[in-house]
């Protein structure tokens, strides 16, 4: 009871009366966005992270849950989407069935996208079969540590369940549905049967990262809990605290690549 009274309290006014499943409220985030500098500033980050390390060669890349974001301004050429129809986006789908040819992706870039696709396994196969040897899926997701489990079980208005031994949850909303927990789940905690499922798929690099600066900054969902001139300062913590980022980490920078 305390936490939803908390939540409503702390709901950003552009959004606090729209669901999480309505399109406007999803356009209306650009806005938001734009509007906090912190949070702009781990979007950036996060972007700059995606499109660094993106595999030369042949092949488009393509950004599922584009949203209320401007990954494009870090990747030229970008084909944008989103599971449900936005102005100025390029397709509409979900990641579980997608549009493109055999082996013509170079890479699928993501972010907070993985935790919500109730059937993973149909996202992998797919990601699979598109891209290309040697493509990349790079996506920024939740991570599970001692700290950030704490946080997603206690304080996230999304549903976190690291305990289930499904890879998959009921479908409801496309925004609403969700495991905070999966993709660790699938990942790490279940590595060994990934791998023996998705063979193709090398799981390149996981980088734990950002314990406090996606909670000050109040997210896309609610008010900013720290002026932005503070921003430098969260961040200057975080890089000293980088060694402890196993410990701490909320989020992951995560790479796989297609062999």
């Amino acid at each position: 009871m305390a936490v939803d009274l908390l939540h409503r309290w702390l709901a950003h006014p552009l959004t606090a009366s729209l669901k999480l499943d309505d399109p406007a409220t999803t356009e209306l985030r650009k806005r938001i966005i734009a509007s906090k500098p912190i949070l702009k500033s781990i979007y950036k980050d996060w972007y700059g992270m995606l499109a660094r390390g993106l595999p030369a060669g042949e092949g488009r890349v393509v950004e599922l849950g584009s949203g209320g974001g401007f990954a494009a301004e870090f990747i030229p050429g970008l084909i944008t989407s989103e599971v449900f129809a936005l102005p100025g986006m390029q397709l509409v789908g979900n990641g579980q069935a997608m549009p493109f040819a055999n082996e013509s992706l170079r890479a699928i870039v993501m972010k907070n996208v993985l935790h919500h696709m109730p059937r993973v396994r149909l996202f992998f196969a797919e990601a699979t079969r598109c891209l290309r040897t040697g493509g990349e899926i790079r996506m920024i997701e939740p991570w599970v540590t001692p700290w950030s489990r704490q946080i997603y079980k206690r304080l996230h208005e999304e549903p976190f369940d690291a305990e289930t031994r499904e890879w998959e949850f009921a479908e409801s909303g496309p925004l609403s549905g969700a495991n905070v927990a999966l993709p660790w789940i699938v990942l790490s905690r279940d590595r060994e049967q990934f791998d023996a499922e998705f063979p193709r798929l090398k799981i390149k690099g996981i980088q734990p990262m950002m314990p406090f600066r996606y909670i000050v900054s109040g997210g896309v969902g609610m008010r900013s809990l720290m002026p932005g001139f503070t921003q430098g300062v969260w961040a200057g913590l975080e890089r000293w605290l980088a060694p402890q980022m196993h410990r701490l980490g909320m989020f992951a920078l995560i790479v796989l690549q297609k062999m």
